[in-house]
């Protein structure tokens, strides 16, 4: 069984997440491969990753996140994240992780927010 879902909104390849609590270490194992898989489908560059369920994830599975964003980087793939929960987020801040992702509130402002560009949008 897939531990996440993909679709297409527009130029915008959206992840969704199948498990509340992303804590097994085959079921991380497995989410980062299907995220890695993904970026090479965001064929217009665009990727976000919608945190909508998800309440818990281990430190593991935030590991693999970094490694994502690495990726992203390297084959010029934006990244953004939207609809993180508290819990998540606040480990996001406590690492640090919220300066290096670009988390959004929800997944139509995420969308929104790969068409600004520059300051002024």
């Amino acid at each position: 069984m897939s531990a996440t879902t993909t679709e297409n909104n527009g130029e915008i390849l959206v992840v969704g997440f199948m498990d509340s609590k992303i804590l097994d270490s085959q079921r991380i194992e497995q989410v980062g491969r299907e995220l890695q898989d993904a970026v090479p489908q965001a064929t217009h560059k665009k990727l976000l990753l919608n945190f909508r369920g998800v309440s818990f994830m281990s430190s593991a599975m935030i590991t693999k996140l970094v490694m994502l964003n690495k990726g992203c980087k390297a084959q010029g793939v934006a990244l953004k994240f939207c609809e993180v929960s508290p819990n998540v987020l606040e480990v996001f801040k406590i690492t640090k992780l919220n300066k290096l992702f670009d988390i959004q509130g929800s997944e139509d402002k995420a969308i929104a927010s790969f068409e600004k560009k520059g300051w002024f949008g």
